[in-house]
């Protein structure tokens, strides 16, 4: 939001119609899809028609084929590694992870300096906001993690006016700032990496700094962001997001948690239907800001649910095995409790059924287990994307 009260966008992507968005977004998959050697597709629901790529699946990709696993990488300027572990690609493009369209949303850009507080070192955090920074012509100081007195120092000399690093560490350099009876510039805080709670969100308001949160990943770069209207997170234009049930890739309706899959529309680095083991849910409608693109929940918990249960590992895609089994079964949880000093396992079933017999052997069959089996009626499950849940408590 501007001085005038006029919101000014990025580009013009972010209020395209849906209808333009979809029909963009198809001509740029269908050449990722001809680069990666698969068949092109009609519409984007026929994304749902082709393997997702879990992280287990890719890291085993690069062990036989490093670095990148086979994947046609191309302009290659870095390479990165994460835990795992992992290696990413970086290119020096304008906006090549699509951070600038975030810190644009954050009233970043000519004039200011950014206090770049994610790390340089392997992991690509450092690089992805510097190269946004480039992309809305704001200077960087490349901070980096730790050294707090000399952060204090750094951001008062050179006149940081932009923080961008982990929620929490914002916070650790103003308050260090007060104790040395520094006074820092600092008004806009463009934050990723861990959990923004309101509380600090507060904190910072009432020390006039604007903090908003994006939801980015090594891997795939920005995936959605917070604009100044802060009512969920406003999907990234560079990337198309499904939303699936844990352990399959069958998108849910809108509002239902689910797993976020996405697919990247990067030339450089095409990755299809990429699993990023996070939960979320669609928002219905546009946000206030005027920005049209889909909007998720944020951060809501991990899909990778898999427990260990009498000795035996119960993971979402055989609870998603199970279900499909029986055309009457809406959606199931399986429940792992603790009765004296042995592990139980409740199954609950939502069906149109009332006979729990039916599916005893189904339940044996793929989860390798004995259990109580529950009926509930259709729509009584908790809408938390959760197939499997331990309630186990260890003294």
């Amino acid at each position: 939001m501007m001085k005038d009260g006029k919101v000014r966008y990025f580009d013009d992507q972010e209020t395209r119609s849906a209808d333009q968005r979809a029909a963009e977004h198809l001509q740029a998959l269908n050449g990722q899809l001809q680069r990666n050697g698969v068949a092109a597709i009609g519409d984007l629901a026929g994304l749902a028609g082709l393997p997702v790529l879990r992280k287990s699946d890719l890291s085993a990709r690069q062990m036989a084929n490093p670095p990148f696993g086979g994947l046609p990488v191309r302009n290659l300027v870095h390479v990165f590694q994460s835990p795992g572990p992992i290696y990413e690609p970086g290119g020096n493009s304008l906006d090549w992870w699509r951070m600038g369209r975030f810190l644009h949303a954050c009233g970043i850009g000519k004039g200011d300096i950014v206090q770049n507080c994610f790390g340089y070192h392997l992991t690509p955090a450092g690089m992805i906001f510097e190269n946004g920074a480039r992309a809305v012509g704001a200077v960087v100081l490349p901070a980096g993690t730790g050294q707090t007195d000399l952060q204090v120092r750094a951001a008062a000399d050179v006149g940081t006016t932009a923080y961008a690093g982990t929620p929490d560490y914002l916070k650790v350099i103003l308050d260090r700032a007060e104790e040395m009876g520094v006074k820092l510039k600092i008004t806009r805080a463009a934050v990723g990496g861990g959990a923004l709670f309101p509380s600090l969100r507060k904190e910072y308001a009432d020390r006039a700094i604007l903090c908003l949160q994006c939801y980015a990943t090594a891997d795939l770069g920005n995936i959605a962001y917070e604009s100044p209207a802060m009512e969920g997170m406003i999907v990234d234009e560079g990337v198309v997001v499904e939303i699936v049930r844990p352990g399959t890739g069958d998108p849910v309706p809108d509002g239902e948690v689910g797993e976020v899959v996405v697919t990247t529309l990067n030339p450089d680095y095409p990755l299809i239907r990429f699993a990023t083991g996070d939960l979320s849910a669609v928002m219905s409608g546009p946000s206030p800001c005027g920005r049209t693109n889909t909007r998720i929940r944020g951060w809501l918990g991990r899909a990778d649910q898999t427990t260990k249960i009498k000795g035996m590992f119960v993971r979402p895609e055989q609870v998603a095995d199970l279900v499909a089994r029986h055309a009457e079964v809406a959606r199931a949880r399986v429940i792992a409790t603790r009765e004296g000093e042995m592990d139980a396992m409740t199954v609950m079933i939502e069906t149109s059924g009332a006979d729990s017999r039916a599916y005893e052997k189904s339940v044996m069959d793929v989860l390798k287990l004995r259990g109580r089996i529950e009926i509930v009626a259709k729509g009584s499950l908790p809408n938390d994307g959760k197939v499997i849940e331990d309630r186990r408590v260890y003294d």
